[in-house]
Order: C-alpha cells, then structure tokens, then sequence
C-alpha cells in the first residue's frame, strides 16, 4: 500500500533539514561577526550551498504535499521558497523550517522521535553522516584557514585553498597540493583525516547494503515458496 502524501517527511529528514536551517542562520551571525574576508567567502560559499539544498527541499514538499496550495500558503511554503533565494536578508525565513521541526516533535512525542530514530537505523545514520560531512567541511575550512593562513611557509592561505584541502581530506583522496604548514593545523588535519575515513566508511557500508540486501518484497515472497518444515 503506497505511503499516504504529507508535508511532513520522515523524522530524519525533518532533523536533518531542522539543523542545516539552525547552521545558515548561525552562519548569517558569524559573516557580521568575521573580519577577515577569506573566513567570510568560506561562509559565503556554505550559505551557497545550503540555498540549493533549501530550493530542492522546497520542490520535493511542493511535490509530494497532499495539497500544494495549502502547503505553499497555510504552512510556510512561501517562507520556504523565499528563504532559499540567495538573499541574506531572506535568510532569517529559515526560522520556520525549525519551526516544523518543532511540531513534529510536539505531534509525535521526543520518545516517538527517539525510537522511529532507532527503528530506522540506516536512514538515520545517512542523515547523521550527511550533517557531520556539511559541519567537518564548514567548521574544517574556517579552522584550517584561521591557523595557517598568516603562518610563514603556508600555502593554504585562502578561501579557495580551504575548502579544497578540506574536501580532499576528508575524502581521504590526499592529493597532497594543500597541506597544513603550523603544528595546531596538523593536528586539526589528523582530526579530519579520521573523521572523513569514518563518514566515507559508514555510507560505503550503507549503498552496499542499499543495493545488495534483498527487498522487503523479496524476501516475503522467498519465505512464502519455503516448503513448511517437517
């Protein structure tokens, strides 16, 4: 029987979403509170990217609501789309996005949301990893570039070099091209390293078993075709 449309996804969607809203809001607060401009460009670029995740958010609700208009007009959707544009004065709207994290929890009950959570193990763990690969990625950037830019030697010395360390890094590609010259970046570096073999480890792990474990229909269907036992 096919799941009846909702506003409301699932609750690791719905947590998820709810944290990335809590991290952009965050983020507008760090870009009036930074100074140095290539710490600012790092945010700038993050807020980029929480804009596309916001907008395809905001297409997947439309979509799937059981009625768009209500959606769009009686429970924030107008607050969604507009908080996806690239405007920073739009961004505070991001609001209501926790705001239905909140209901959620109201409705269901945080003891209903904590044992959903555990029921649906693989969901949820991707969710974790996806927000810990969007905070390694944030707050490893900032973190490198604060420590190494102005060190005598270094070659991460911008926004650009940043990002591209922190993503190669945690991708446990290691190109090599970018690297942590001071003491305090090393070991910031050694952080990520372990860090990113743990989230590419576990989401390997989650698509092998995504595409490889038999579906729930499959496996009814084997066990009906199973002789009864003597």
């Amino acid at each position: 029987m096919p799941k009846p449309r909702s506003e409301l996804k699932s609750t690791g969607y719905e947590i998820f979403v709810g944290a990335l809203s809590v991290l952009s809001i965050v983020n507008l607060v760090l870009m009036y509170a930074l100074v140095d401009a290539a710490l600012d460009t790092v945010l700038q670029v993050m807020n980029a990217l929480f804009s596309v995740i916001f907008l395809v958010d905001f297409a997947y609700r439309l979509f799937t609501a059981p009625r768009a208009g209500a959606y769009f007009f009686r429970h924030y959707g107008w607050a969604d789309l507009l908080a996806s544009l690239p405007f920073a004065e739009l961004k505070i709207l991001r609001l209501f996005r926790v705001v239905r994290v909140i209901r959620l929890m109201r409705e269901v009950g945080p003891r209903t949301v904590w044992r959903t959570l555990v029921h649906d193990r693989a969901g949820s763990a991707l969710y974790a990893l996806l927000l810990m690969g969007v905070l390694v990625l944030q707050f490893g950037s900032l973190t490198m570039l604060f420590l190494e830019q102005d060190a005598p030697g270094a070659n991460i010395t911008s926004a650009s070099d940043a990002l591209w360390y922190t993503v190669v890094t945690i991708s446990t590609v290691g190109y090599g091209d970018e690297y942590p010259v001071t003491n305090a970046g090393r070991l910031a570096g050694a952080l990520m390293i372990v860090v990113g073999v743990g989230i590419f480890g576990t989401f390997t792990g989650y698509l092998a078993n995504l595409f490889l474990s038999p579906r729930k229909g499959d496996r009814d269907e084997a066990a009906a075709q199973e002789p009864p036992s003597a």
